[in-house]
């Protein structure tokens, strides 16, 4: 992408209503104004708060608000050019119950409040297979804190995943530290029963991997 296409989209996210662009320092400095606020100022409801972290284009954030509209969504990632599409799709077709918010996955904690968010959402995220990468892999034992700090006690997580390792790394991890799989499958489109959530929403890259006949895995559970 061309810099004056990032700067144009810079500059028209900030003129959207649905995207939040905190600075670091106001977030880990200070009280960040909508910490445990999300529902009460920006949607103006209290249906369940969805996180989507690594949103990416937004595709993902726009088709569960579609689905879900009794539920609220936020599309979270460090590169705004690229949720830009998500974000005016959702003005253009005035879906009122998704925004999104332009921080790092690690800052999750500052932004929203203990046991604020009811799920999670984790799409097809970079699985950091060499070893130095292992604390970027965002399923890995730190995020996971991170995670259940702000989601209620029952709440879930999801993984959907076109990455082998990845998804055995995740299974591998949950069952050793003893948290809760409710589900998990290493080819969510072969597997009847799927939930439909996972097999009726595609970003453009899935329907690339789908093509080509890569499978896609999906785990959902809980933190204990």
């Amino acid at each position: 992408m061309g810099s004056k296409n990032k700067l144009k989209r810079f500059r028209e996210n900030e003129s959207f209503g649905n995207v939040f662009q905190p600075s670091r320092d106001n977030l880990v400095n200070e009280t960040y104004d909508l910490k445990g606020h999300w529902n009460e100022k920006v949607f103006k409801n209290n249906n369940p708060l969805v996180l989507e972290l690594g949103c990416g284009k937004g595709e993902y954030s726009v088709g569960l608000a579609k689905k879900f509209p009794d539920k609220n969504f936020i599309g979270i990632d460090i590169k705004g050019a690229r949720f830009w599409r998500g974000a005016k799709t959702a003005v253009e077709e005035g879906i009122s119950n998704v925004a999104f918010l332009r921080t790092q996955i690690e800052l999750i904690e500052y932004a929203f409040a203990k046991g604020e968010v009811d799920e999670i959402w984790i799409t097809f995220p970079d699985p950091q297979i060499k070893y130095k990468r292992t604390k970027h892999r965002m399923t890995n034992t730190e995020f996971l804190k991170r995670y259940k700090n702000v989601l209620k006690p029952d709440g879930v997580v999801n993984l959907k995943t076109d990455s082998e390792f990845m998804h055995g790394y995740t299974l591998g991890l949950l069952h050793g530290e003893g948290h809760e799989v409710l589900y998990a499958n290493h080819n969510v489109y072969k597997q009847e029963g799927s939930p439909e959530e996972v097999t009726e929403i595609q970003t453009f890259y899935e329907s690339q991997y789908l093509e080509i006949g890569k499978a896609i895995t999906f785990i959902r559970f809980k933190i204990k």
